[in-house]
């Protein structure tokens, strides 16, 4: 007898089950990790402080992009907590018609996959460090299935709405694909439609502690266990000038303390790519990333942005018969160097131009060790 027509029926009751285990809040979710053992085992998921939440985003350069990784309650609150996320949003997108509701996607077949939107602050995060949070969280290889839940509609997705976002999701996805011995199923489509989901459906995980979801949220990033904030300028003190003129290198004391330039291509980090934080030669503070630096033939360290907006300060300088703007650091008040409009336009289109003897490089293995452990989140390896 041909059994075959048992198929559709079969991926009905599943997708059914699925459903109920969400609507009840019971069942315990499993993501098949890379080892092909479960990375994925939630009942009643502990949902971590959100960091964004004393961030003001007002005025703020935000960029959306769209993931789609399975039941969107999960990933909504998980991608809530990542750091420089401004807002997510849950909804429905890629699908066949307009304004769907919650049972046209499930039993109408309209062909739409649970998204969400991340709304993300660049000087914050990019897009490589949202991406790659996203990725800690789906089991990339598999088709319309994550968790308990099966069914088209909870297949996996980066949607994009800016055609300079295509290289990095590329590049990440060939990444992740190295680590996976089964083809990547994650789909990379322009975002053709997005509908924000029911209110009930938002920050749903936040109203009801106890509801299903298939996201581990210990795979989120946390603040050490001191409790440390590294970008905390109370946490940092300039010296005496005795004591810098006594630490400092002749170079370092003449780029911080009288604004001195360091010469071009002779210098430490100019061509350094390795991964890590640069702090205050002077006081220690945290400056920039190493995510965010880039090549750049001027001949110094250049940056997209720093770690913080609020860890520099900026000053009008009309030294050599020029006018430029002068960056220099919040505590420690040390001359860094200056800020140009002249960056990739895809990293936001500034460069800042630093010498590098005013700065210290912690690698990231020494992060921890070193009381910046709560900054790993902003440093991508």
């Amino acid at each position: 007898m041909n059994r075959l027509w048992l198929l559709p029926f079969g991926l009905l009751v599943l997708s059914l089950l699925g459903l109920a285990f969400r609507m009840t809040g019971f069942g315990m979710a499993t993501v098949t990790g890379k080892d092909g053992g479960p990375s994925c085992r939630t009942d009643a998921p502990h949902l971590p402080p959100n960091p964004n939440r004393e961030i003001d985003y007002d005025g703020s350069t935000l960029r959306d992009i769209y993931l789609a990784g399975g039941c969107f309650w999960g990933v909504d609150a998980y991608m809530s907590r990542v750091y420089g996320v401004a807002e997510v949003v849950a909804g429905y997108a890629n699908g066949r018609t307009e304004n769907p509701t919650y049972e046209d996607v499930i039993y109408r077949n309209t062909g739409h996959a649970e998204t969400v939107r991340v709304r993300y602050d660049p000087e914050r995060i990019n897009l490589r460090g949202v991406l790659e949070n996203f990725m800690e969280i789906i089991d990339p290889t598999a088709v319309n299935r994550q968790g308990n839940d099966v069914g088209t509609q909870y297949r996996t997705g980066i949607y994009y709405t800016d055609e300079r976002d295509l290289p990095v999701i590329r590049e990440v996805l060939e990444e992740v694909k190295a680590e996976y011995k089964k083809p990547l199923a994650v789909e990379v489509e322009p975002l053709d439609g997005f509908y924000r989901a029911e209110e009930y459906h938002q920050n749903y995980l936040e109203k009801n502690p106890g509801g299903y979801c298939h996201v581990d949220m210990s795979q989120l990033e946390q603040p050490t266990e001191t409790g440390v904030d590294s970008l905390d300028p109370s946490g940092y003190s300039r010296p005496d000038d005795a004591t810098l003129r006594e630490t400092l290198t002749d170079m370092q004391y003449a780029v911080t303390q009288q604004d001195a330039t360091e010469p071009p291509h002779q210098n430490e980090f100019f061509q350094h790519d390795e991964p890590g934080l640069y702090v205050d030669v002077v006081t220690g503070e945290p400056l920039f990333s190493s995510s965010d630096k880039f090549d750049c033939t001027c001949g110094w360290p250049s940056f997209a942005r720093p770690i913080d907006p609020e860890v520099v300060t900026y000053h009008e300088d009309q030294s050599l018969w020029m006018r430029r703007t002068e960056v220099r650091s919040r505590v420690g008040d040390s001359h860094l160097g200056h800020r140009f409009k002249d960056g990739p336009k895809e990293l936001g289109g500034l460069r800042y131009c630093i010498n590098s003897a005013a700065l210290r490089f912690i690698p990231w293995d020494r992060l921890d060790e070193e009381g910046y452990g709560d900054l790993k989140p902003l440093i991508q390896r």
